[in-house]
């Protein structure tokens, strides 16, 4: 039995929310639904339509051999300002400072629903610059890989810190920790990234840059372009706010190790966006 208009949309709607920024051809839907190519186009209008006007999101519709639809989820300004918002509220509740200046956010990068919406934050940053894949550094920086490259529907490639037989043959390199001044390792499997590839470089916290440069310098033995680099937290001033390619989400000032104050600043992510959209 065909499903009527409204019963399609609503499966379509799932569908493409489900699958953001993924070529899905119409012949996909035509096939699911078993109707006419017209039809099934006038089923994308109305929801392109409704995405648009209730900020959702954009869809792209591709024409050819090889097109389809495309959906890309967005953020509207006053959205991205309430993400930001949230975020720095939870940021700023008591008892997060930890020995060494750091803080603890393993609650915030633990809840779905806000990396679901930081995911979706950082990738509209990054929405027009080519990306083969998404890296970070075991382990803290995993579920921020993943909500943005869930979002940007590009594979998440993980450094780790130590060599596992599992991984094959290996690349290391050793980096100076920003924070401890001592030398460590970052190791990635030679199969884990394409000799040339576009990355975005992901963490969740940064103190003095060793681990971001760390990344950067092991991007460069794959000869991988790194066009984008963030962070939720930014401890301080870092050197490496003043590259362009660099997104903060959020920086922590006036840190007191002793009576465990500290004041946490908006980042750089919301002008980014900015530049962004105009």
């Amino acid at each position: 039995m065909k499903l009527k208009r409204s019963e399609r949309i609503v499966v379509m709607t799932e569908y493409l929310l489900k699958n953001p920024n993924k070529l899905i051809p119409l012949t996909y839907f035509v096939s699911k639904f078993n109707q006419a190519k017209s039809s099934i186009s006038e089923d994308i209008h109305i929801i392109k339509t409704s995405f648009t006007e209730e900020n959702i999101g954009t869809i792209t519709t591709l024409s050819g051999v090889n097109g389809g639809v495309i959906f890309q989820p967005i953020l509207s300004p006053e959205s991205a300002k309430e993400v930001i918002d949230d975020f720095l509220t939870q940021l700023r509740t008591t008892d997060r400072l930890l020995a060494g200046g750091y803080i603890f956010m393993s609650d915030i990068i633990g809840d779905p629903n806000i990396m679901n919406k930081l995911g979706v934050l950082i990738s509209n940053i990054y929405q027009n610059k080519e990306i083969d894949a998404v890296v970070t550094v075991a382990s803290k920086g995993i579920p921020v890989a993943y909500a943005v490259a869930s979002v940007l529907n590009k594979p998440v490639v993980i450094i780790r810190r130590d060599n596992k037989v599992t991984e094959g043959t290996t690349v290391a390199i050793n980096f100076v920790s920003g924070s401890t001044r001592k030398i460590e390792t970052m190791v990635l499997s030679k199969r884990s990234l394409k000799i040339g590839a576009k990355v975005l470089l992901v963490d969740d916290f940064l103190r003095g840059g060793g681990v971001m440069t760390g990344m950067q310098t092991l991007m460069e033995e794959f000869d991988a372009e790194v066009v984008g680099k963030t962070v939720l937290t930014q401890c301080f001033d870092s050197e490496i706010a003043n590259d362009d390619s660099y997104t903060y989400l959020s920086k922590l000032t006036k840190i007191d190790e002793y009576t465990g104050d500290f004041e946490v600043e908006c980042g750089n992510a919301l002008e980014k966006l900015a530049k962004v959209n105009n």
